[in-house]
C-alpha cells in the first residue's frame, strides 16, 4: 500500500499533452464527496462538478467526519478524499469498496502507480503525492546572505540571524496545532532522528533517545515562532507566509501554489522550496511521504458507485491538471513540475529517502496518542520523558482494546 519513491518518480515522468472535454458524460445521479479543503482538492472537485449533480464538501476536519459518515447505511457520501494517513479507519471498518471492476470499465487513463492495492484489491486511486518540505523567503535569504538550511541545526542558525535582522515578525512557522498536526510534526522529526514507533510485537517505542531528541529540537524551534504555535495548522502557516509574517516553514508541498496566488498573497514570486532538513547527519530528511486520492463508499448502490467513479475520473484528467498544475505534484497525465515542486522532489529522491507514512492500525493509534499527550510537554506540564511515557501508556491501552496487544 505504501507509495515510496516510485510514486514521485512516476509523477515526474508522466508528462503528456493529451486533453479532454469538460466532461465526457452527463451525470444523472446525485454524487456527494467529502475531502480536505486545500487547493488541489478544490481543483479536482470543481472538475467533477462539470459533470452535473455533484456536491463537494471540502473540510479540513474531514478525517474525523469520514468514519461515521461512511459507516452510515446508506453512506452520507459516495466519494471520499483520503491519504495514506487517513484511509486506515475506513479500511478497518470495511466502509469502502474494492474498485477493480470500476477501474477495468472506466480507469483506462490511470497509471499503475495510482492504483492503491490492499490484499491484492484496488481500494483507492491516488491523485498526487505530498510531503512537508522547507519553504523559505528567497528575497530575505538573499538580502541577509543566508544559505538555505539543509539540517535543523542550520535552521536554528538561520532563524537567529533573521530574528536579529528584524525583517519579519517571526523567523519560523510550523504546523504544530495540538492534536493531529503536532503529532505529525513529531513524526517527521522522530523518523529524522532514526526512531521506530513500535517494536515487532506492536509494543510502543517512542520513549527513546530519538523521541527525546525530537521533542527537544521542536521546542528549540518554537523560540522563533508565533507564541500561539499550538493553534497553528497548515492554513495558519500558509497565511503567515502570504501575509509576509514568517521567513521559513516545513510546510506541505500542496500549499506551495497558494504562495503565488496574487488574489491573496503579498509574497508572489518570493517563496522557494527545498528538501526537508535533516535532523541528524547521514539521516533521512525529517519528514514522511504521502499520497492523496479517492475512495468509493461501500454502503451505496452500484449505480451510484459507478456514477461516483466516473465523475472521479473526470476530476482526475489531464484537463484538470493543465488548469491546476502548480497546486500539487500530480500523479495524472499532463503534469509539468513547477519550481515550487522542487523541494518535494528533492525530499522524495534524497538518499537515504524519507519513509512513507505507515498506513497501519498501530500507527493510527500512535498518532492519536501523540496528538493527545504531547501538548503537555510544550506547555511545560511534563518533561519530554514524562510526555512520551504518557504517549506509550495511551497507545498501549488503545492497542489492547483493539486487540493489537495482549
Amino acid at each position: 500500500m505504501l507509495m515510496k519513491k516510485l510514486a514521485l518518480a512516476g509523477a515526474v515522468a508522466m508528462l503528456g499533452t493529451t486533453s479532454a472535454m469538460a466532461c465526457a458524460f452527463q451525470n444523472e445521479v446525485e454524487v456527494k464527496s467529502l475531502s480536505a479543503g486545500f487547493e488541489a482538492w478544490k481543483a479536482v472537485t470543481d472538475a467533477m462538478s462539470e459533470c452535473g449533480n455533484v456536491s463537494a464538501e471540502l473540510d479540513q476536519e474531514f478525517r474525523t467526519k469520514q468514519p461515521a459518515a461512511f459507516a452510515a447505511n446508506p453512506s452520507l457520501y459516495a466519494l471520499g478524499g483520503v491519504s495514506n494517513g487517513t484511509v486506515t479507519p475506513l479500511l478497518n471498518e470495511g466502509t469502502i469498496r474494492p474498485l477493480d471492476d470500476l477501474v477495468e470499465a472506466y480507469g483506462q487513463n490511470l497509471s499503475p502507480n495510482q492504483l492503491i492495492r490492499i490484499d491484492g484489491q484496488i481500494m483507492a486511486i491516488a491523485m498526487m503525492v505530498n510531503t512537508q518540505h522547507m519553504m523559505y523567503r528567497t528575497d530575505i535569504f538573499e538580502e541577509l546572505g543566508l544559505e538555505v538550511p539543509t539540517t535543523y541545526d542550520e535552521v536554528l542558525t538561520a532563524a537567529a540571524a533573521i530574528q536579529e535582522a528584524g525583517v519579519v515578525e517571526y523567523p519560523l512557522g510550523a504546523t504544530m496545532k495540538s492534536g493531529w498536526n503536532l503529532a505529525q510534526d513529531f513524526n517527521n522529526m522522530f523518523v529524522g532522528f532514526g526512531g521506530d514507533f513500535y517494536n515487532d510485537d506492536s509494543t510502543p517505542a517512542v520513549n527513546s533517545e530519538a523521541g527525546v531528541k525530537a521533542l527537544e529540537m521542536m521546542k528549540a524551534l518554537t523560540e522563533y515562532m508565533d507564541p500561539e504555535y499550538l493553534v497553528s495548522d497548515s492554513t495558519y502557516v500558509q497565511q503567515q507566509f502570504q501575509q509576509g509574517k514568517i521567513a521559513m516553514a516545513n510546510l506541505w508541498a500542496s500549499r506551495g501554489g497558494a504562495m503565488n496566488d496574487e488574489a491573496e498573497s503579498s509574497v508572489v514570486g518570493k517563496v522557494g522550496s527545498a528538501a526537508a532538513p535533516l535532523a541528524m547527519a547521514g539521516g533521512v530528511p525529517a519528514t514522511t511521504l504521502w499520497w492523496d486520492g479517492i475512495v468509493v463508499a461501500k454502503n451505496i448502490d452500484d449505480a451510484t458507485a459507478e456514477a461516483a467513479f466516473r465523475v472521479a475520473m473526470e476530476g482526475l484528467d489531464s484537463e484538470m491538471v493543465q488548469g491546476a498544475n502548480d497546486t500539487a505534484i500530480w500523479l495524472v497525465e499532463g503534469y509539468q513540475p513547477s519550481d515550487m515542486a522542487q523541494g518535494a522532489i528533492a525530499t522524495a529522491t534524497a538518499q537515504p529517502a524519507p519513509p512513507s507514512y505507515p498506513s497501519t492500525s498501530q500507527m493510527g493509534l500512535m498518532h492519536t496518542a501523540l496528538g493527545n499527550e504531547l501538548p503537555s510537554f510544550f506547555t511545560g506540564d511534563r518533561t519530554a520523558t514524562e510526555a512520551l511515557a504518557a504517549v506509550e501508556e495511551a497507545y498501549s491501552s488503545a492497542a489492547k482494546e483493539a486487540g493489537l496487544l495482549q
